[in-house]
Parts: structure tokens; sequence; C-alpha cells
């Protein structure tokens, strides 16, 4: 079979001929119809990750159909499913297992022709949707539902704050606010961005490069109950000034810095909470999942590419330039 493979730290990905895998007893082969990027995938290529191998098959994210199935998993045969890409939770709700792995790395993800993965990690693929549609929920939609309705207690009136909306999890953050009755606004380095965000229900965005841009959000919003970041860096410290007494700020990613400096003033006067979250349970993926179905959520695709060209799509994510998910059609 044709697969993406992560060769080695000089030769990053790889389109190449590799073995097909064979199910063992309660996997099934999924038969790949598209897969979707995260930025996960690009830190990986670039030797910005805990515990890379290779060779390694990339891709947590996949949509597709049941070909084979092993002993005590033949009810998946010929069924259309996504991947649950978070794998081995564990017993705690609150956090994740040591030995909890994400599909991807270690294990051969979902850019290829098939994937093999244990049947419990299935789910029916949303008949509304398109295969490409489908494949862009796993990791980003799991994400974005545990930081606002586990961690963040988001519920319906509150005013939320999506800081970065561009990428895949920006947009479900904000598709997912706006379902749930929310005010969602949204911040981005990108005007054109921020225009696209209204387009998905925001009530108003703000360019994060405006010196201002803290007090512009204050003024638009009256004040936050929710903030979701994923970027921290020096403007992570501002958010508690835009928070509203008894708000909760959840983060999953640094990609510009650490915490900085903080005033903890405002933390403990206004009873503030600042929760991280990674990825979530399988009982939240499946409650993510029926949340999706009953808003007819419609996952924002920014851009497709064959699953030869996966370089370029790579090389877009690494620009920051998509808004939304990146998909491969395989």
């Amino acid at each position: 079979m044709k697969a993406i493979v992560l060769e080695s730290a000089e030769r990053s990905i790889v389109y190449k001929e590799v073995e097909k895998p064979v199910p063992a007893e309660g996997e099934v082969l999924v038969k790949i119809i598209a897969a979707a990027l995260n930025r996960r995938d690009y830190w990986i290529t670039v030797g910005k990750y805990a515990g890379i191998k290779y060779p390694t098959i990339l891709g947590a994210d996949g949509a597709g159909i049941v070909a084979e199935a092993g002993s005590g998993a033949e009810e998946w045969l010929n069924k259309e499913v996504i991947i649950n890409p978070s794998h081995n939770w564990g017993e705690h709700p609150e956090y994740q297992s040591k030995e909890f792995k994400i599909l991807g790395l270690p294990e051969d993800g979902t850019m290829a022709e098939y994937v093999k993965v244990k049947a419990e990690y299935l789910y029916p693929k949303p008949a509304y949707l398109t295969w490409e549609q489908a494949a862009a929920i796993p990791l980003a939609g799991l994400t974005a539902y545990r930081a606002l309705f586990t961690k963040g207690r988001m519920k319906k009136g509150d005013t939320v704050l999506i800081n970065g909306v561009g990428a895949g999890t920006g947009t479900f953050l904000l598709q997912f606010a706006v379902a749930a009755g929310c005010r969602g606004f949204v911040t981005s380095g990108s005007g054109e961005k921020i225009e696209q965000a209204k387009l998905l229900g925001a009530a108003a965005g703000v360019n994060y490069k405006a010196q201002d841009w803290a007090q512009e959000l204050k003024h638009l919003s009256g004040g936050f109950d929710v903030i979701v970041d994923s970027a921290l860096g020096d403007g992570f410290a501002k958010l508690p000034d835009i928070c509203n007494p008894g708000a909760r700020i959840v983060f999953f990613g640094g990609t510009a810095g650490n915490i900085p400096e903080i005033n903890g003033r405002p933390i403990f006067w206004k009873q503030l909470q600042i929760l991280g979250t990674t990825m979530g349970t399988p009982e939240e993926f499946k409650v993510m999942l029926e949340f999706v179905n009953e808003h007819q959520v419609v996952p924002v695709v920014d851009e497709v590419f064959p699953l030869a060209k996966a370089a370029e799509a790579f090389a877009k994510m690494e620009n920051s330039s998509q808004f939304g998910k990146l998909v491969l059609a395989v």
C-alpha cells in the first residue's frame, strides 16, 4: 500500500510503498478515504515532538471503510467509520494514563491506504458529512470539546474567547461555542481569518498584533466567562484582565512560548481558574460526536490534497496560512 512515511530526521516525509498491515484479534483494517493534518504532525516532521521514531506512518485523523476485521470485530466489516486517535486513556477521566498514546506516533497512522486499529476506537461516520469533512473531526474536535465543556464548563449564554482562531481546533472551538448558544469572540493575526470567523458566527474579532487588542476585546465583549488559548507567550499575561469573575482560562499548546510573568492578583480576586488540557476520554469522544450530529456541525476544510502531495499540505501548515483543516484524499 502507499503511505506517507517519516523515514529519518534527514529525509522527513516520503510517499512510498509499504507493507499492508494485518488485523489481529479485536482489531480492524480501515481503508482510508481521507486523512487530515494536525499541527502535531508538522512538529513531528521537524523533530520538535517527544518520542519520535523512524520509520513511522504519520496521521491521527482518518475516515474510511472497514475492509478487514480480526476475531471479535466482525460487526464493523464494511461500515463507514471515523477513528478516535486518543488511545489508552486509562481509568481516570481527569488525566491520561502513562500508557496513553495518539495514533500516528508511535503506532502507524492514517496517512496511508490502510490503517490498523483496535475496534474500540471506531465510531460511525456522520452520514451528512463528506469523507473530507468527517476526517477533519477526530483530534481537533475532541480537543475542542474537552477544552470547552469539560475543563471550561461552558454553558449557554457564556461569552467565550478563542485566542487564535485560524487552525483546525480554533474553528471547532468557535463552531461548538456558537452551536451551544454562546457569544463567541476570536483573535487572529490575520484580518481575513477574522472575517471568515464572523461567517461562522463569531460576534467580533481583534487582531492580536495590535497593541491594545486585549482592551478592545474587553470593550467589545464586556468580559469573558471562558477563554481557550493554544499559544501562551507574552499575550497570555493579558487574559486574566479581560475575564469575568469566576472565569476559566483553558490552554492546550504553547506555540508562542511559555507562560509569562503574570499578575496573580486578578486571578485570586476574581476567583479565576487556569486549566491545562490534552485530547480527551473515550466518553468525551462519543459525546462530542453526538453534539456534532445533533447540531449538524460542518467542519471547516481549507484545502484537500492528494496523498501523494502531502508535502505541499505540510508546507502550507508550516506557513499557517490555512483557515480550518488541511485534508489528504486517499
